[in-house]
């Protein structure tokens, strides 16, 4: 698959980083959640199947609470996730009701998918949600969550749920641009890589460390990215604060870092 094929992909899994979604600590971005509803919108009307892997409920409950900063022990982030996951969850319904669009909340642990029975009732239900016209917002379930279970970061977890629902194609949107040679938040001389070998290992080396918000980084992009790899998935990862970067992926145009599938390095 190449960025002209993208029109051609029939579901995508779409998911949302922490900081793009929380407007780097001021609780969650309504604005951005209906300008992602809009485009969510044209693509079902263009015959695209969407689900939503959000991070963004400990940073929302960050916010609420007052915290200066997102706690280190469990027992925290546990209570903040569980703050944070209402308003999340209302600020999707609301941005979707304007287009008349039904979401779903679905709250995922590792240990759901690592056992078969959980496993496959997840993919029934996700299945049906589908098929019913709803869009499911899929997140870990960080309030019964512990250190043992957790995914880690919603990259991991988006990766996952391309292949619990058969999707053909991942979007990870950030606040970033995409994939850039260096950090570009330090250097101003940092180039973005339009598109990439899933296989280059050299990628790695270009990924910096994650934000305060959230837990990952480009690093978990990347491993996101080699993991639909080996279902023949291929991945873009682009600036969520792009005007209409849905669209613009739809069309082909050279936003973000495209990284094929299908692709390998010399």
């Amino acid at each position: 698959m190449n960025r002209s094929e993208l029109s051609q992909s029939r579901r995508w899994v779409v998911k949302i980083g922490s900081a793009l979604l929380t407007a780097d600590g001021s609780g969650v971005d309504l604005a951005l959640i209906r300008r992602i509803a809009d485009q969510v919108d044209t693509l079902r009307q263009a015959g695209i199947e969407v689900v939503l892997v959000s991070s963004g409920a400990v940073a929302a409950g960050v916010s609420r609470l007052g915290w200066a900063q997102r706690p280190d022990e469990m027992s925290g982030l546990q209570a903040a996730a569980a703050v944070g996951q209402s308003s999340l969850v209302q600020a999707y319904e609301s941005g979707f009701a304007a287009h008349d669009i039904t979401v779903a909340q679905v709250l995922l642990t590792h240990a759901d998918l690592a056992n078969t029975e959980r496993c496959n009732n997840a993919r029934a239900a996700l299945g049906a949600l589908i098929e019913l016209n709803v869009v499911p917002v899929i997140n870990e379930n960080d309030t019964v969550a512990t250190e043992e279970i957790r995914f880690g970061d919603n990259d991991n977890l988006a990766a996952l749920v391309v292949e619990l629902v058969s999707a053909d194609l991942l979007v990870i949107l950030t606040d970033q641009e995409g994939l850039y040679d260096k950090d570009p938040r330090s250097n101003g001389d940092a180039l973005l890589i339009s598109e990439g070998a899933v296989s280059d290992k050299q990628l790695k080396s270009y990924a910096g460390s994650s934000s305060s918000l959230g837990c990952g980084g480009m690093i978990t992009k990347l491993e996101a990215a080699e993991y639909v790899a080996r279902l023949g998935v291929s991945t873009v990862i682009a600036g969520g604060s792009l005007q209409s970067v849905l669209l613009k992926i739809l069309r082909g145009e050279a936003v973000g870092t495209f990284l094929d599938a299908g692709k390998r390095s010399a």
